[in-house]
């Protein structure tokens, strides 16, 4: 018998917390479809994580449905990747225990993202917002993953997570692989369209700046038209003295899959008007597609909901497995 190449395994997700932005298309989603036939591929709805700031219930079941609908149609083919909803595999939480236990106060007092949501939620500081990393880590070394997908801004979540599996792994033996950050070289960071110094969220204040995977596409041109830009009048990529020319520029590379250099030459002598005109109509014409696709499978509910139970079934079989390992190796008497 001929020896079947394993392949390495991505885990990912994303926290349905509110509509997917135009910053998790570019430089999460759409990088993601192309990985299946080289990866094997599990995709969450982080929805666990998202419950660390409040959430209107009704929302977030809205937003997580809406999440599975935008990953299928943004290309994530559910025969190809495990889709899934981090709440529906209870193992997430079983791990995530067992790894609050193993991971250290002063590590997780160091976490940028800790201080800035609770800069953000000052009067929700809870215990979740605190110990998340250890729930973060549990996701991927439930499956064992290879590599994580993540943005520059992420990094820190994968290195805390190999800290915590490292420890692990020295008092019990090989029980977690060690992931590796895998990090896309373009379209990896995009920022917000009116102070580009800031990653493009959807809990921005400034709704102007962020832009909606399934935007009505007048919403869209008029975020466009509003960016800012400097009075240079010349497109020229350039992040440190012209953050806001060089983000529309990196949109524009991405949604149309040009070269700066050929940017830089359609608008040489043309205005910020014209230029900016240009690229909201190339993310109109990407997202158009994916926006009419994803109205479409929300109209089939029980075609959905067959993907999600699909996907938690095919998770918890990986994930369960990882889980008894783990429960042996504590001490837990076996059920």
């Amino acid at each position: 018998m001929e020896n079947v190449v394993q392949k390495k395994r991505i885990l990912s997700g994303i926290q349905p917390s509110g509509d997917l932005t135009l910053g998790s298309y570019l430089g999460a989603i759409k990088n993601w479809a192309a990985l299946a036939d080289e990866y094997d591929c599990y995709y969450m709805l982080a929805d666990m994580h998202t419950i660390t700031v409040r959430q209107v219930p009704a929302d977030l079941r809205r937003h997580t449905l809406t999440q599975v609908a935008a990953y299928i149609a943004s290309g994530l083919d559910p025969e190809k990747n495990v889709l899934f909803v981090q709440s529906h595999v209870p193992a997430h939480a079983q791990l995530g225990w067992v790894l609050d236990c193993y991971t250290m106060f002063g590590e997780l007092s160091r976490m940028t993202q800790f201080k800035d949501k609770s800069a953000k939620n000052a009067d929700n500081i809870n215990a979740g917002l605190f110990t998340y990393p250890a729930l973060m880590a549990a996701d991927i070394l439930l499956y064992q993953a290879d590599l994580v997908p993540v943005g520059h801004d992420q990094k820190q979540h994968v290195e805390i997570c190999r800290d915590i599996a490292n420890r692990f792994n020295g008092i019990y033996g090989d029980v977690f692989k060690i992931p590796e950050p895998y990090i896309p070289q373009v379209g990896a960071r995009v920022m917000s369209l009116t102070s580009p110094e800031n990653k493009m969220s959807k809990s921005d204040r400034d709704q102007n700046g962020c832009v909606y995977m399934l935007e009505k596409p007048e919403d869209i041109m008029r975020k466009f038209k509003k960016a800012v830009t400097d009075s240079d009048a010349c497109v020229r990529f350039d992040p440190a003295g012209k953050p806001g020319v060089s983000n529309l520029m990196q949109i524009y590379s991405v949604a149309t899959g040009k070269s700066f250099e050929t940017i830089e030459a359609e608008f040489d002598g043309r205005g910020y008007g014209d230029f900016k005109k240009a690229v909201g109509e190339s993310v109109v014409e990407l997202l158009r597609p994916i926006r009419e696709e994803t109205e479409r499978l929300l109209a089939d509910k029980a075609y959905l909901e067959s993907v999600y139970r699909a996907g938690a079934e095919k998770a918890s079989y990986v994930a369960n497995r990882t889980v008894s390992k783990v429960y042996k190796k504590v001490g837990f008497l076996a059920r």
